[in-house]
């Protein structure tokens, strides 16, 4: 049995690492935040959602696409969905409290088929849930993947089969002994042992006085008799070796199944969580238009950061941009105005869409990416081993070794650790050379020469934001198209902060 809520044609892989730069990213989109808000305190869905999110980088479209449809899904049925989640999460849980795991790696056959058959009758009435909900409620769901999913549970767990598996278990349970079938080998070794079904215990009283019996011949082990004892357990480990592994098999098949469907509907419940949380608030969210790789879309309205809406807990100022067709989007203006607000809101949406989330915005399109890459201000290096520009500079060396033509990179006022014209230069080139090669870059700065040096040349493929300021100095914390401006308005930082009302 397969979930494949994830794929069409596979399950998630849950052992892949996490890219290199996990950290940054989580760091600089401050993307603890997400992962809390979507777990809610449960580690284990908050170890799903991780996954997820940073294993979107490496999914198409049509997977994007395929999650979405799902997605749509679970949040039309909240509560059909959680109660799923809760049928894997309960059976993995009553595994892990017995300790079923550890005790079907002890080598004693006799032991591993009471702990697996253990096991199998408690799968049993955590599958028999499974199609009591594929029953009722399977005509309510309309993507593919659970549609496929409730399909396969319906055809796979039906009457007949319960009905034999758990007669399967009775016997395997051995109340009326065991009966094995061996042959003589050279020496009269006993060799080719097997499991044989029981005898008939259902038989007539004049079956059984009629019935013409075989030749039975019974020796009897003294209490005290050691050895024979431990002979007669080996007979019995020989007898059940073959049926032990069948069904120890059997059952981390169906372990298998339940905890993958335990993984990836924890991931939808993250984003039930998630949704829950933003209606709260009076934030919209929407299922983002994915492009493909090579195109360069990038046009959105009503953007917002979901972690700082998250944090305070309110509404946020959101932005409108239309990028498609640019390769550089280049972000100026006030301190303190929302720019870096902005680019974050920009990686996170990316991350988002690109796992099949919804993303926080009234809209949302944009060209899918193989890489995402953050390159922030950093404090300064406490061990002094290096200056910031050195240590800005390695980052930008670990990035550019590991882009491809369809990245996306995020500067925040990098190589602002020398002077201007030094900067601006270092800026200039690492920009342009990135652009040149078709890479996706947004950049946060303040350099006046090196912002204003790519305006002049009237880039076809750039958009330059300048974060508003009113006349009186107040930050709107909108975005609007425009020309690079000398100042950032420092000084008013300096008034607020220094200078007191004497009127």
């Amino acid at each position: 049995m397969k979930v494949f809520l994830m794929y069409k044609d596979r399950d998630f892989d849950v052992q892949q690492q996490l890219p290199w730069n996990a950290p940054d990213l989580t760091q600089d989109l401050e993307l603890d935040t997400l992962f809390n808000a979507m777990a809610l305190g449960d580690e284990f869905l908050r170890e799903s959602v991780q996954k997820v999110i940073f294993a979107g980088m490496r999914d198409d479209c049509d997977s994007i696409l395929f999650r979405q449809s799902i997605l749509k899904d679970c949040l039309k049925n909240p509560v059909i969905v959680r109660n799923l989640y809760k049928i894997a999460e309960d059976a993995m849980e009553t595994k892990q409290k017995n300790h079923w795991g550890w005790l079907l790696e002890n080598s004693n056959p006799a032991y591993v088929m009471s702990v697996s058959v253990g096991a199998l009758q408690m799968f049993v009435g955590s599958l028999k849930q499974l199609r009591a909900m594929a029953d009722e409620h399977a005509d309510k769901f309309e993507s593919e993947g659970f549609r496929t999913l409730f399909a396969m549970i319906k055809k796979e767990l039906d009457a007949p089969y319960f009905t034999l598996i758990q007669n399967h278990l009775r016997r395997l349970e051995f109340h009326h002994g065991i009966l094995i079938g061996v042959e003589l080998g050279r020496g009269n070794e006993g060799t080719n042992y097997i499991l044989r079904k029981p005898l008939d215990k259902k038989l007539s009283l004049v079956q059984r006085l009629f019935t013409k019996k075989s030749p039975v011949y019974t020796f009897r082990i003294e209490t005290r008799d050691e050895g024979g004892s431990k002979a007669l357990e080996e007979l019995r480990n020989k007898g059940i070796k073959s049926a032990v592994n069948a069904v120890a098999q059997s059952a981390d098949h169906i372990d298998s199944f339940f905890s993958m469907l335990r993984f990836e509907l924890g991931f939808y419940v993250g984003c039930l969580n998630l949704h829950e949380q933003l209606e709260k608030i009076g934030e919209p969210s929407v299922l983002p238009e994915p492009a493909a790789l090579t195109e360069r879309q990038h046009a959105f309205q009503g953007l917002y950061d979901i972690c700082l809406a998250l944090t305070v807990k309110n509404k946020v100022v959101s932005n409108d941009v239309g990028a498609d067709k640019k390769n550089l989007v280049l972000i100026t203006g006030a301190n303190q105005g929302g720019k870096s607000t902005f680019l974050r809101s920009i990686g996170l949406a990316q991350m988002m869409m690109q796992c099949g989330m919804f993303v926080a915005a009234d809209n949302f399109r944009a060209n899918i990416c193989d890489g995402l890459f953050t390159h922030f201000k950093r404090e300064e290096d406490i061990t002094m081993e290096s200056g910031k520009l050195d240590e800005e500079l390695k980052r930008t060396s670990q990035i550019v070794d590991r882009l491809s033509l369809n990245s996306i990179v995020l500067f925040n006022e990098s190589f602002a650790a020398t002077n201007e014209r030094e900067g601006s230069e270092i800026a200039r080139q690492i920009t342009t050379g990135l652009v040149e090669k078709g890479i996706k870059v947004f950049f946060v700065t303040h350099q006046y020469e090196f912002a204003h040096g790519l305006w002049d040349k009237k880039m076809g493929n750039a958009i330059f934001l300048r974060a508003d300021r009113q006349a009186d100095g107040t930050r709107t914390y909108k975005l609007a198209v425009g020309e690079p401006l000398q100042t950032s308005y420092g000084e008013d930082l300096y008034k607020r902060i220094f200078v007191t009302d004497k009127s």
